[in-house]
């Protein structure tokens, strides 16, 4: 932990009184949390300080001019960190994140979830530039998470015009009908955060993510182009009530929408027929308000993952399907195809890594959790470090 780092406390981590001069720090859910003797009356005050604002060495300073032992503080901030509760800012965090005080209100909240993620992943998603093409019921709302998240460019690319059915939670309104999808788009994207950047892009530059947000995307002339300069896409969409994300495809990394379409065939000769009468023209919206925001939403947590570079996404050669009625998440592997030749194309960068899947089948629902990234442990050293089991909540 560098002394030039900013540490932040969540302004939303509870910070409880017990009695008798304890402070519970966090640890009222599932989270770790600490139990911490507050004697000196030092504590406090160090709790209310960690805003992000100050370096460590800053903090540091102002709780011995406090009254506390040099030993003390290091040993509750290390312990915060132990134990998760404690973010650590690059100083150039800050200076990427938008000025005033209502960009600062509305960043508090997404620097917690990027920062810990490991390296520059804030700055990385300021500096990120993702196209969503589909003004869809999935797309409109997954282009305003990911504006809201912390991604500085999100450009929605649609040439069609809004009808009553486009109208979604989060994305076009029912006052849109009639209007040109693309500026109705962005007018959602900017309810969710004023400060994104939404102009297109350059002539020549190619921005950091597609987002395929059309029903059948795998046909779409688009993809062939998308595959030839090396631009990272991932497919987001509902299909009838199922909502689908991924797979994303890395050029030169992972398996294309070629292979899934290859895999189609190999279990269904007729698919090739099946896939030009799907594609053939604008499919109408589909899928229930519910499917499509946890889809925009699943769809948000694996774009993040890709451009964070912190973890590799669940959905690289794969699917998530959501279903109803549970909507549980289902993952579903698309391996290579021996037959296509993608796996030579244009590289991009590539993802963070991931374990091996154990010989998947194509197409086939895989047993067991859909796999995370991540962990958390306890810890229990001079401050005893307390976890809550609430019946399993």
């Amino acid at each position: 932990m560098s002394d030039a780092n900013h540490p932040l406390l969540p302004l939303s981590t509870p910070v409880l009184a017990e009695g008798g001069g304890t402070v519970r720090i966090g640890g009222v859910d599932s989270t770790d949390g600490l139990r911490v003797a507050a004697a000196g009356g030092w504590v406090g005050p160090l709790l209310r300080g960690l805003d992000g604002r100050r370096s460590r060495r800053a903090v540091v300073a102002d709780a011995l001019r406090a009254g506390a032992e040099p030993e003390a503080v290091e040993e509750l901030l290390g312990e915060l960190t132990a134990v998760g509760l404690l973010v650590e800012l690059d100083p150039a965090d800050l200076l990427v994140a938008d000025a005033g005080s209502s960009a600062a209100e509305r960043t508090a909240p997404e620097l917690p979830a990027a920062v810990p993620a490991g390296g520059r992943a804030w700055q990385a998603r300021r500096a990120a530039a993702v196209v969503v093409e589909g003004a869809t019921r999935v797309g409109v709302p997954l282009a305003a998470a990911l504006a809201a998240s912390g991604v500085g460019r999100v450009t929605v690319r649609d040439a069609g015009t809004t009808t009553a059915g486009d109208a979604v939670v989060g994305g076009l309104t029912a006052a849109d009908e009639g209007r040109p999808r693309a500026p109705a788009a962005a007018d959602a994207v900017r309810r969710a955060n004023p400060s994104t950047d939404l102009r297109p892009l350059p002539a020549g530059a190619e921005p950091d993510l597609v987002v395929l947000a059309r029903p059948w995307a795998a046909s779409d002339p688009l993809v062939a182009g998308l595959r030839r300069a090396g631009v990272p896409h991932l497919v987001a969409t509902v299909r009838g009530q199922t909502g689908v994300v991924g797979p994303l495809v890395v050029p030169g990394a992972t398996g294309c929408l070629r292979c899934g379409d290859l895999h189609r065939r190999d279990a269904d000769p007729s698919w090739p027929v099946l896939a030009a009468q799907l594609t053939g023209g604008e499919q109408p919206p589909s899928g229930s308000t519910v499917t499509c925001l946890l889809t925009a939403a699943l769809a948000a947590v694996q774009a993040l993952a890709y451009l964070d570079r912190a973890a590799a996404p669940a959905v690289l050669d794969a699917t998530l399907e959501l279903r109803p009625p549970d909507l549980l998440p289902r993952l579903r592997r698309w391996p290579p195809h021996p037959a296509c030749g993608c796996r030579h194309a244009t590289p991009s960068p590539p993802p963070a890594e991931r374990p091996a899947a154990d010989d998947p089948v194509p197409g086939v629902i895989a047993d067991g959790p859909v796999p995370r990234p991540g962990g958390a442990g306890a810890c229990d050293r001079r401050l005893r470090a307390v976890r809550q089991a609430h019946g399993g909540q």
